[in-house]
């Protein structure tokens, strides 16, 4: 008895000091834990890592090598021709396909990734978090960070095969891309999460996600130019996420393949009323999405658990 009683006085000196703790300090760390936690099951999982990259690369072969032997090249507004300009400066489907393949990596990655917390709310570990002595904004936090990084590692994991398949990248280039990766990657995780955050079992989860996964990725550019759409097409795209992502991520990959700046600006881009987005200005909203998102996930956390 004496020692049951002794560790009930530890514990409950444990607890004092834990709340003497400045908060913001207790916050920081438990969106360490969290980011660290969702990390390491990602790093043990290497069958998921192997099943998440099969897709993008079946997209990748079927439609590269596929449709690249049709079409031959691809350059101007609206559509597909041989060339553009001169030979040396045209540019394959495969060069056009590519950057959309890896956000095609990236998207998967971040959206399933969130799938942890419904997992985590059905065998009780959520709760344990949210009754810890921390905001519960740290879980949002969290949650969007850990995913922000498997998704941008799974990015990186495919822009190493550009090399293979004829996409030349310079040093300069992929400084230029990471910060890009993991900017989409943290929106569309922060997306999930916002979703996550509200489903109370998995599979409703899984049926939300398998409508939201391929309309994202077919509008988002990854595999036809943006202009030239129908009126309400032109719409839809506008308002993808991933739209304002894939554009200044092809914007990168293109500018280091030769292909003139023209075609460059003209397919990489995303319009507004026939205006072409610079990458900054898509860069601002991809991060305007994603604080819009992270605070939906993080109201979500606070009034419903």
């Amino acid at each position: 008895m004496d020692a049951i009683a002794e560790l009930a006085r530890d514990a409950a000196a444990l607890r004092r000091q834990e709340w003497r703790t400045p908060r913001w300090q207790r916050t920081l760390r438990a969106i360490y834990v969290i980011w660290l936690r969702d990390v390491i099951r990602y790093r043990r999982d290497r069958t998921r890592l192997a099943a998440s990259l099969a897709q993008p690369l079946l997209f990748l072969v079927v439609f590269g090598v596929g449709l690249s032997s049709s079409l031959g090249g691809l350059g101007g507004r609206g559509g597909a021709s041989a060339t553009f300009g001169s030979a040396g400066g045209s540019i394959s489907y495969i060069q056009y396909i590519y950057p959309g393949v890896v956000g095609m990596a990236v998207l998967f990655t971040a959206l399933f990734s969130s799938m942890s917390i419904v997992w985590d709310r059905e065998f009780g570990f959520l709760k344990e978090i949210l009754v810890a002595p921390i905001d519960r904004s740290a879980v949002a936090i969290g949650k969007a960070l850990g995913g922000a990084t498997q998704a941008m590692f799974q990015g990186l994991i495919m822009l190493a095969i550009g090399p293979i398949i004829g996409v030349h990248l310079t040093p300069l280039t992929v400084l230029e891309v990471v910060p890009i990766l993991f900017l989409l990657a943290f929106t569309l995780t922060a997306f999930g999460v916002a979703i996550a955050a509200r489903m109370r079992s998995m599979q409703g989860f899984q049926v939300i996600m398998n409508f939201l996964l391929m309309p994202m990725f077919f509008l988002s550019g990854s595999l036809f130019p943006l202009q030239g759409l129908p009126a309400w097409m032109a719409v839809l795209t506008r308002i993808d996420p991933l739209a304002y992502g894939i554009a200044p991520l092809r914007t990168a990959v293109l500018s280091t393949s030769g292909a003139p700046g023209a075609v460059t600006r003209t397919l990489a881009s995303v319009t507004w009323f026939d205006w072409q987005v610079p990458s900054i200005l898509a860069l601002g909203m991809l991060s305007l999405l994603g604080a819009v998102f992270l605070g939906v996930a993080i109201r979500a956390f606070r009034v419903r658990d």
